[in-house]
């Protein structure tokens, strides 16, 4: 699975509201609500976050393997 709580905790850092990310249009609400559940969002997105943020994508996300997995 991939998780986003990196790129939660930029967005904290640097100030950026849910509320700002709407506004200048970096991602849409429904992006933002699948990484909220880690969901799978295209990289046109996450293109726009690195954008936004200053980053690279692996200072976004993270690979965490499922329970499953081997």
């Amino acid at each position: 699975m991939i998780k986003y709580d990196k790129a939660f905790e930029i967005m904290k850092a640097k100030g950026i509201t849910t509320y700002k990310i709407r506004k200048e249009n970096i991602m849409s609400q429904s992006a933002y609500t699948k990484m909220k559940r880690n969901g799978y969002i295209d990289t046109h997105t996450i293109e726009r976050l690195c954008k936004a943020l200053e980053c690279q994508p692996g200072d976004l996300m993270e690979y965490v393997p499922d329970a499953g997995d081997k």
